[in-house]
């Protein structure tokens, strides 16, 4: 009898035992079902920019979904949203904190708000040419701004530069050649205190307008002119409603990628690693077109019919610096002589 209800006992702990490995089992079971991705149901990225699929940025954009697509096979889906079909200018940067867009190439002047350090794109004459940009990009100086403490702590990460190209003075009045002609026009600008101040130093006014809005802008004459690369000139059309342009080479217009930082620390480590190389591969493509997109843009525009291009001497251009020289007095503490330095260093 004893011996009877000892191996009973045994028998039901065995089982109770078996029971509880197999809810572990179950729950193992569960949770690693919830962590994969397949073609069927993949993770998707929602990626949101304001330029058209036909800008330098909107073609990366795209080759980067498709490279995504290539790499993961199919597991990792990049929703691509170009002409601020989900955001504009104004809203996509609170859209990828919140988390309901997980990546957004802005121009860098859009996160001034965060850090006043971004505004050094916009500070006149401080890059030389294309490949003093490019080092740049690739330098330990800008690995400051994009990777700092200021976009971590708004659950923000950096990954890279998207170049698009040197911005150009136009406008619908008379043609653009020296100082003075600036004085008394108004034109489109992005929001930042340095433009500001640097229309002001040429006797002009600015008005902080929206890009997806910008054509309508000039079409209705709220403004009279604006600063732009070539390809952005050409793709959004504004030989429609621009009559003179001039190669100023003044400022750049570039962007960077920002990703949800939290979101893209949650993708599993093997769909990160294909996901990184294809942005790295997507950001070598932009940086490449950018130099022959706005090729093309320029002489797009010259052959339009409609805009007279002027092509600054470079006499021209020094003026033009000497008179935008009080910019650099009034915000080289705010973007710090280190960061203006470190990238007046890297000129050959």
């Amino acid at each position: 009898m004893k011996k009877w209800l000892l191996l009973s006992v045994l028998s039901i702990m065995v089982v109770v035992l078996a029971a509880c490995g197999g809810d572990d089992d179950s729950k193992s079971s569960d949770s690693d079902s919830k962590d994969e991705y397949t073609a069927d149901k993949p993770l998707v990225i929602k990626f949101s920019h304001v330029t058209s699929i036909e800008s330098v940025k909107g073609k990366a954009a795209d080759e980067f979904a498709r490279l995504v697509d290539e790499k993961t096979e199919g597991r990792v889906k990049v929703e691509v949203y170009p002409s601020s079909q989900l955001y504009g200018d104004n809203d996509e940067l609170d859209a990828l904190v919140s988390g309901n867009v997980h990546m957004i190439a802005p121009s860098v002047t859009k996160m001034v708000k965060i850090d006043p350090r971004w505004q050094y794109v916009d500070m006149p004459f401080l890059f030389e040419d294309d490949e003093h940009v490019q080092a740049f990009f690739k330098s330990d100086v800008a690995q400051t701004i994009l990777n700092s403490d200021q976009l971590a702590s708004n659950d923000i990460m950096g990954i890279s530069f998207w170049g698009n190209g040197f911005k150009h003075f136009s406008n619908n009045k008379h043609p653009l050649v020296n100082v003075a002609d600036f004085k008394g026009l108004k034109f489109r600008a992005q929001a930042g205190k340095v433009l500001e101040s640097q229309f002001h130093a040429l006797d002009a006014g600015s008005a902080t307008i929206a890009f997806g809005e910008t054509y309508a802008a000039l079409q209705q004459g709220t403004v009279d002119g604006q600063e732009n690369t070539f390809n952005n000139f050409d793709t959004q059309k504004y030989q429609e409603v621009q009559k003179y342009l001039s190669t100023s080479a003044h400022g750049r217009l570039d962007y960077a990628i920002f990703v949800n930082k939290s979101f893209w620390e949650s993708i599993p480590e093997d769909l990160l690693a294909p996901v990184e190389e294809a942005l790295t591969e997507a950001t070598d493509l932009a940086n490449e077109l950018a130099a022959e997109e706005n090729a093309k843009s320029f002489e797009n525009i010259k052959n339009s019919g409609t805009v007279e291009v002027y092509e600054m001497t470079q006499e021209e251009r020094d003026a033009l610096k000497e008179a935008l020289q009080p910019v650099y007095e009034e915000f080289s503490e705010a973007i710090t002589t280190d960061l203006i330095e470190g990238i007046e260093a890297l000129k050959k």
